[in-house]
């Protein structure tokens, strides 16, 4: 059935389009965008006081499964990716067993096809089993559907194999998504160090365990000519390699998480919330500033949530063995609107570029624009919109957000995929 979406705000920049019009959506594509726009056989819906956007896309994502199935699954995980706004999530091989080859990564395909609530878009492992040893199957893959490699939860140790990875990458024509952290140099840290570790007295997770695997991956793009994109940034010389790696006209990119983007290590006290625990940590307000000045001058390109949800025993249990990371698909949109866009550091535009355009660009997947024959994946966003992040809100099977409690104005209202709607009015559909 057509579809007619009336007197919404529409907001693209790859068109120029910031007014107020109609959207009429056809054959999962959209048909026509212009004002007063009639269709006498088309469902219509009254978007008035609400913004419509190019389909939001996370391109870091775990949904967990195969394997992990008691944290999150792809039903759950679409289902919270929907709630949040997004049309499509780009999901981490790091699951038991690893997407290194194309059975596994064809069984999250299809599934995603069976129970999904948003396009999955699959990355495959740059080593067997994460290992750092072997090569995946990545030309497999590749022909398969694969749109990254990367050996994200840990990343490729070796500088040789890394090397080997990207030369590999290129033939193929994928983007290395680069998880950087040093082992060696991290070994057990479990916080930020410096400050933060010593007043929690906890072993410290220096900013140098990620600067210098930053340094050699550009260092590595430089020399092979593959395109490196660097996962959650988290500090301030990082960011600075980034821009410096850019203005030399590599083809580097990077991403951003909120929970960089807006927490410090100063929020971990003394009751040691494991919901805090991250992988990188979170770091220092200057690291934190620095992350913010690269989003707004582009250095940074998109934000993304490193969704990573954790079974509740996971996280209800000392602090040195919890696991790292936290949720964030159905938190990002309502975080971003409220610390960025209310706050007037950024405009929806903006937000347009680094949530829905800049994410596809990396990936290499199809453009979404609001313009005639461009596929039909919208975001709808209700700016004025107040609540409370609670659990008893969330899709996602997983509750360890960080951002429990956080009063928010702003989030996404309805999302539709192909023309077809995943959420209405803020309730995902059945």
């Amino acid at each position: 059935m057509r579809k007619l979406l009336k007197n919404a705000r529409v907001v693209d920049p790859q068109v120029g389009l910031d007014e107020v019009v109609d959207i009429l959506v056809e054959d999962g594509a959209i048909g026509a965008v212009g004002a007063g726009l009639q269709a006498a056989d088309a469902e219509e819906r009254d978007l008035s006081g609400k913004v419509v956007v190019p389909g939001l896309v996370d391109i870091h994502v775990h949904l967990r499964d195969p394997g992990q199935e008691q944290k999150e699954d792809i039903a759950s995980g679409t289902r919270a990716a929907a709630h949040g706004g997004f049309t499509a999530v780009a999901c981490m091989p790091n699951t038991a067993p690893t997407i290194d080859n194309a059975f596994t990564l064809e069984y999250v395909q299809r599934m995603a096809e069976q129970v999904g609530k948003c396009r999955v878009h699959v990355v495959g492992s740059c080593t067997r089993g994460l290992e750092g040893e072997t090569l995946s199957e990545m030309g497999d893959m590749a022909r398969h559907g694969a749109v990254a490699f990367t050996d994200d939860g840990r990343g490729v140790q070796d500088a040789g194999m890394m090397r080997r990875v990207m030369d590999y990458a290129r033939q193929f024509g994928r983007v290395i998504m680069s998880h950087c952290q040093d082992e060696g140099l991290v070994g057990d840290g479990m916080v930020n160090e410096g400050a933060c570790s010593t007043r929690l007295g906890m072993l410290g997770w220096p900013a140098e365990g990620e600067e210098l695997q930053i340094q050699r991956d550009i260092a590595l793009c430089r020399l092979t000519g593959t395109s490196l994109h660097i996962q959650h940034i988290t500090t301030a010389r990082g960011v600075q390699m980034v821009r410096e790696a850019k203005a030399e006209g590599l083809p580097v990119t990077a991403e951003c998480t909120p929970h960089h983007l807006f927490l410090t290590d100063d929020a971990i006290d003394f009751t040691y919330d494991t919901y805090l625990k991250v992988n990188p940590p979170l770091r220092t307000e200057e690291d934190r500033r620095a992350v913010v000045a690269g989003l707004l001058d582009g250095t940074i390109d998109c934000i993304v949530t490193d969704h990573a949800p954790h079974a509740d025993w996971e996280k209800d249990c000392e602090f040195e063995i919890a696991s790292f990371g936290m949720t964030g698909l159905e938190t990002s949109v309502g975080l971003v609107l409220t610390q960025l866009v209310n706050t007037q550091m950024m405009d929806l535009s903006q937000v347009v570029w680094a949530m829905a355009v800049k994410p596809r660009e990396i990936i290499q997947v199809d453009p979404v624009k609001i313009e005639a024959g461009s596929l039909a994946d919208l975001t709808v966003l209700d700016l004025d919109a107040e609540w409370t992040v609670a659990v008893e809100d969330f899709e996602s099977r997983a509750r360890n957000s960080g951002f429990i409690g956080a009063e928010l104005r702003g989030r996404a209202t309805d999302v539709y995929v192909a023309g077809e709607p995943t959420m209405l009015d803020g309730r995902v559909c059945d």
